[in-house]
């Protein structure tokens, strides 16, 4: 008899995917164009709310105009990046848009997330509180999603069962977080939950290339996978 996984959603179901995938080839766009990522997308932008919240969160990160990969990432081991990410969940509702601070450890391939600075329009807030609780758990959950989580299995069963084989992020690990909410009184409220993760992943990857001029295409983004990208170059747009 065949069997098959039980299976249910987690955060942001098929959101998370395609945001990761348009912001992080959003951001070769970009490089290929030898143009600013904050400026590339601003171009390309008519809605006003999706500018305010993509500038809100570049001014809450002290965004600094410049073509990457970084000309001052370091030549040492440590390397330095930023990265930006925008979406608006299902295409017509929650605006969201994330700036992404990493480092990465060439010898190792370890990143670490230092800061995510977000701007978060779900329309009116009915209880503020309620909305950053709901952002900053996405972010901080989806940056262990982005760098670590991985479900692993054999041919009858999940292997990855515990917090050995299905490591998470702990308090160390954690960035700093700074949100602004953006209230809309009088517009429509909008869910803040399941579009507190989906910028994340792109911003990550983006910061990432800054920092390091390769691109991480798969997720998690395991040390190995970055000691591979970077054992591979730098990709030339």
């Amino acid at each position: 008899a065949e069997a098959f996984f039980r299976s249910s959603h987690l955060r942001s179901p098929g959101r998370i995917e395609n945001s990761f995938a348009n912001e992080a080839f959003m951001d070769e766009l970009v490089a290929a164009a030898k143009a600013d990522p904050l400026e590339y997308r601003l171009r390309y932008m008519k809605d006003p709310r999706a500018i305010e919240a993509i500038q809100t969160a570049a001014k809450l990160a002290n965004w600094q105009a410049r073509p990457g990969p970084n000309p001052s990432a370091g030549s040492g081991d440590v390397v330095k990046g930023r990265g930006i990410a925008y979406m608006r969940y299902n295409n017509t509702i929650t605006y969201v848009a994330a700036v992404a601070e990493v480092e990465v450890t060439k010898s190792t391939g370890a990143i670490k997330v230092t800061r995510i600075c977000r701007a978060h329009d779900c329309g009116e807030m009915v209880n503020p509180d309620g909305v950053a609780n709901q952002v900053e758990g996405g972010i901080l959950q989806t940056v262990s999603r982005t760098l670590m989580e991985n479900v692993t299995w054999d041919r009858t069963k999940v292997t990855s069962v515990d917090w050995a084989t299905y490591p998470i992020s702990r308090f160390p690990d954690m960035p700093k977080v700074e949100i602004a909410l953006l209230d809309r009184p009088g517009a429509a409220a909008w869910g803040a939950g399941e579009p507190a993760p989906c910028a994340i992943p792109g911003a990550i990857a983006n910061a990432v290339f800054d920092a390091t001029g390769v691109r991480l295409r798969s997720l998690p983004f395991t040390p190995d996978k970055v000691k591979t990208a970077l054992a591979a170059g730098p990709v030339r747009a």
